[in-house]
């Protein structure tokens, strides 16, 4: 069977964590990175310059698959290109990540299955939460080894569109790595109960599809209280969009976008509100009305 020269995947976005689904819950969303891959006989670069961030992410990706499909490594040249911004909690790395493992299974015809893309992409990211997502597609919740943090499998619905993802985002960036830093080493015992209770009604709120149970059905003690100090405005602004009319809301990933859940009739009041709150805080911001995307990765 012949394999394509080039190729072009895309990778929606993702939000992550949605309050208290700490390194398990996801969801894709339809803003999303093309990443073109072309075979070449020398180095890995890209085709315009990129930073090294990205560079690197690229390199670990290529000699991950490399590696465990056993296959001759060959060179290319890879550009990326789209609308999911880089470190502001929205996924740009699982993007980056997963099109390029997506890219040379394309090229080299080994047939990976999404399963283990989301896999290879959660050993690449630490954790499955946007690989999930960014792979699948939907609503996930996705299941690790509790021994060895490896990932298992994930449980995913479709998400409609009469739900809309009100997204302000500072320009500022927030590194993931740095952002787990400011992470408690223990929690208070019932800081994590209350974690627990709010995580599981709201995955239970969204597999109902009774959207009003998602009405202020986030609360996190895990990890927003210690990231969202370091987001001027943030806070706020997450709760002035809720009582603009939004159903609930939360910091998306590490930041520094925060992310409300409205309906569309509710969406631009929201959005107006979240806007406000980062203009007072003298925070520039971008801000986006999105839909979930239900499609994952897909090859052009």
């Amino acid at each position: 069977m012949s394999t394509p020269a080039t190729v072009t995947i895309t990778v929606p976005g993702s939000t992550s964590n949605c309050g208290a689904g700490f390194d398990t819950l996801g969801m894709a969303v339809n803003i999303a990175n093309r990443i073109t891959v072309a075979r070449t006989a020398d180095a890995i670069k890209p085709v315009r310059p990129a930073d090294s961030r990205a560079q690197a992410m690229v390199e670990e990706a290529a000699a991950l698959f490399f590696k465990h499909t056993g296959q001759r490594a060959f060179g290319f040249d890879y550009r990326i290109d789209g609308e999911v911004p880089a470190t502001r909690g929205l996924g740009s790395s699982v993007t980056v990540r997963a099109g390029i493992l997506a890219a040379l299974d394309s090229l080299s015809g080994t047939g990976l299955t999404k399963p283990r893309l989301v896999a290879w992409v959660s050993e690449l990211e630490g954790h499955p939460d946007n690989a999930a997502a960014g792979v699948l597609g939907g609503f996930c919740v996705a299941r690790s080894d509790p021994a060895t943090g490896a990932y298992i499998d994930t449980v995913r619905i479709e998400v409609p569109d009469e739900l809309v993802f009100v997204t302000a985002s500072p320009l500022m960036e927030v590194s993931t790595h740095t952002s787990r830093g400011t992470l408690p080493a223990k929690l208070p015992y019932f800081d994590a109960v209350r974690s627990i209770n709010s995580g599981t009604y709201f995955v239970a709120a969204m597999m109902s599809g009774d959207y009003e149970r998602l009405r202020h059905a986030v609360s996190d003690f895990m990890h927003q209280p210690y990231r969202l100090p370091g987001i001027p405005g943030a806070a706020a602004a997450i709760a002035a969009g809720i009582q603009a009319g939004a159903l609930t809301g939360w910091l998306s990933g590490s930041g520094s976008s925060v992310m409300c859940v409205a309906r569309r009739e509710n969406a631009e009041v929201v959005m107006a509100a979240m806007r406000g709150v980062f203009t007072t805080a003298k925070q520039a911001c971008e801000t986006m009305v999105l839909l979930a995307d239900n499609q994952g990765l897909r090859i052009g």
